[in-house]
């Protein structure tokens, strides 16, 4: 009796073992996968919230084809303002809620939250900043984080070696944000200085501060310094704000900018004064008028209507969600974050939706797209004049 007793016991304990080994995963249910995203939806860089919003957008399209393994993907979406303080805030609020997290944003939010994905065994699905934090981070301590995302020195380089080469620039100047992705910006611009030693000098360095908003003296030191180029490392906003006060004092160089003001939008926020500006293009993303990228962005407007005007951004978003979503189907029904890191870890030579230049991640791979092409502002359009040029990973 004992022994019949012991082995309806037993038969008990493995029918629930699944259910509870389950239920141990935080954020994943039988039917549902809970994502965080937290980025600006306010304050100077609230342009760049459309990333989290498109990126929101693209997990409730996914969940009305079906989810993906039967589950549909629910995503807490907060407001950080750009705020390294409040956006740790926001990732404590969701501990213990979200399986992962996805389009973390801002050079300064990814350096003061790059701890939290290891010590809390939480992946992280792309972070918009400074891939060199990553670079610099304990090998072991990155089994978390999954970037595909230019840095932005090599970016630099690339924009001020086509000024050089292609434009004939000989003095150069950088208004850049006074933080690591500005200084990167700058160094980037210096690298290429210095590797060109008599065929161009850095006229001006002029850097602001994220809360500045007058503009008028920083326009002011690069007219003076009689810069044929201006490189702009700015958030969307301060481009608009430092391109206003440049033409108040009649100054009009050629301008190249990083990626981040990519999206047309620029014509809204700067207007006529963005016509003939060079914005890099990021690799993991195309350009509004391709078929790709279109077919998405339509999708995108369906599901969040305010994104109308901010599609480049949205989709960029989206391309996270996208990545999220590869590496769902890869790791397949039974859901952890190690089935997770095993299906990122799959991807290789994947263009999402048929955007971009191609990412690739392996066990020793974690950066999976670095790289870069050029774009021409014309009637309100971005233009490439460039291809995709394929920078090295980091990590």
């Amino acid at each position: 009796m004992k022994k019949a007793c012991w082995m309806v016991s037993m038969v008990l304990m493995l029918l629930v073992l699944p259910v509870f080994g389950q239920a141990a995963v935080v954020g994943v249910t039988d039917t549902e996968v809970w994502v965080g995203i937290t980025t600006p939806l306010s304050g100077p860089a609230a342009l760049w919230g459309a990333t989290g919003q498109g990126a929101k957008a693209w997990a409730d399209y996914i969940n009305d084809q079906g989810g993906v393994h039967g589950r549909k993907i629910k995503v807490i979406l907060k407001d950080d303002g750009y705020n390294p303080a409040r956006a740790m805030a926001n990732l404590t609020e969701m501990k213990g809620k979200v399986f992962a997290v996805v389009a973390l944003l801002g050079t300064a939010v990814v350096n003061a939250c790059k701890d939290f994905f290891y010590d809390n065994k939480i992946p992280l699905v792309d972070a918009y900043g400074d891939i060199r934090i990553w670079a610099k981070y304990p090998k072991e301590k990155l089994k978390y984080v999954f970037v595909s995302y230019p840095d932005y020195e090599d970016e630099a380089e690339f924009l001020a070696t086509y000024a050089i080469t292609k434009m004939g620039a000989k003095k150069l100047a950088v208004f850049y944000q006074n933080d690591d992705y500005g200084k990167m910006g700058l160094k980037g611009v210096q690298n290429i200085i210095s590797k060109n030693p008599g065929k161009a000098q850095l006229a001006a360095a002029v850097p602001y501060e994220v809360t500045e908003r007058a503009l008028g003296t920083h326009a002011l030191k690069m007219k003076e310094s009689g810069a044929e180029v201006v490189f702009l490392y700015t958030t969307m906003s301060h481009a608009a704000l430092i391109l206003k006060e440049m033409a108040k004092v009649d100054y009009r160089p050629k301008v190249m900018t990083s990626f981040p003001m990519a999206d047309p939008i620029m014509y809204a926020t700067a207007g006529e004064l963005w016509e003939g500006v060079y914005p890099a293009g990021a690799g993991q993303v195309g350009v509004l008028g391709e078929p790709a990228m279109d077919r998405v962005a339509d999708i995108l407007k369906k599901y969040e209507p305010s994104i109308k005007g901010k599609e480049y951004l949205a989709v960029f978003g989206a391309v996270s969600m996208m990545t999220f979503v590869e590496g769902l189907k890869n790791a397949g029904k039974n859901l952890t974050q190690e089935s997770l890191i095993q299906g990122l870890e799959k991807i290789k030579n994947w263009k999402p939706e048929g955007i971009g230049a191609g990412i690739t991640f392996s066990p020793t791979r974690h950066h999976g797209m670095n790289a870069s092409r050029l774009l021409h502002a014309e009637k309100g359009k971005h233009v490439p004049i460039s291809d995709y040029v394929i920078h090295k990973s980091y990590f």
